[in-house]
């Protein structure tokens, strides 16, 4: 890990990233050359001395939620979104170590032929070492997103931000894909999101960074270098605060 965190706003960040974010164009799967672009940026982040763990949905393969909506039992299909997230984590693994990247993926579900089980304290050991953790499986528990993983992760590192990456440049008035004169938030209040119900991230996500004084970026990860700019303290994408 190179010295240049000195120019670092955020030395410590927790990196969320939605499974349909691997799938490309496609929406369902994985696609080499996104996860490659994806790996690229990760590397890049790594590169400036960034202490780095990331989140990653499995939308893109199984979405828990939206299962149990057309008739799948709950408990069951938010199990088999866990292990979507980790099989998008192994693939992220494979790209980042074939770059030279060391990095270490731990389940909320153990899996020991595959990864780490989660232990908070080899997790911030492995981070302290200057590895990219990749956090997978959710909170291990069926009812929670990976959004609220995410931030709970964050938390139990001591992260300094949650970074959203997603396909839009931040914060909207409205959804910007159906309404053209959706306006963009540069700075909002985790009260405002809740109150507004902006879907930045599950309630229950915005109410623990609020309660931890976490502040989440929201982003979009197809703007080249946009996350090492805002690790820098750059104005880019929206602030949750």
């Amino acid at each position: 890990m190179s010295d240049a965190s000195n120019g670092l706003k955020y030395r410590r960040v927790l990196l969320k990233l939605s499974g349909e974010a691997l799938a490309g164009d496609r929406g369902f799967g994985i696609e080499p050359a996104v996860v490659d672009r994806l790996t690229d940026e990760i590397r890049a982040l790594h590169e400036m001395g960034v202490s780095l763990g990331i989140v990653i949905g499995g939308g893109n393969i199984v979405r828990g939620a939206l299962a149990s909506k057309e008739g799948m039992d709950r408990v069951q299909a938010d199990y088999m979104g866990m292990l979507a997230t980790i099989i998008n984590a192994l693939a992220v693994q494979d790209l980042l170590e074939h770059k030279g990247v060391e990095t270490r993926v731990m389940t909320a579900i153990r899996m020991d032929e595959l990864a780490e089980p989660y232990i908070r304290r080899r997790a911030l050991r492995h981070m302290e070492k200057g590895r990219v953790v990749i956090f997978a499986g959710g909170t291990g528990n069926p009812y929670f997103s990976t959004d609220t993983a995410a931030v709970l992760r964050a938390i139990e590192m001591e992260a300094d931000v949650v970074i959203k990456a997603t396909k839009v440049q931040g914060v909207f008035t409205k959804d910007p894909a159906k309404n053209p004169d959706a306006e963009f938030i540069p700075r909002i209040t985790f009260q405002e999101v809740v109150a507004k119900e902006l879907g930045v991230m599950d309630a229950a996500a915005v109410s623990l960074c609020k309660e931890n004084h976490l502040p989440i970026i929201v982003l979009n990860l197809e703007e080249r270098g946009a996350v090492a700019e805002a690790i820098r303290g750059g104005a880019v994408g929206t602030l949750v605060s």
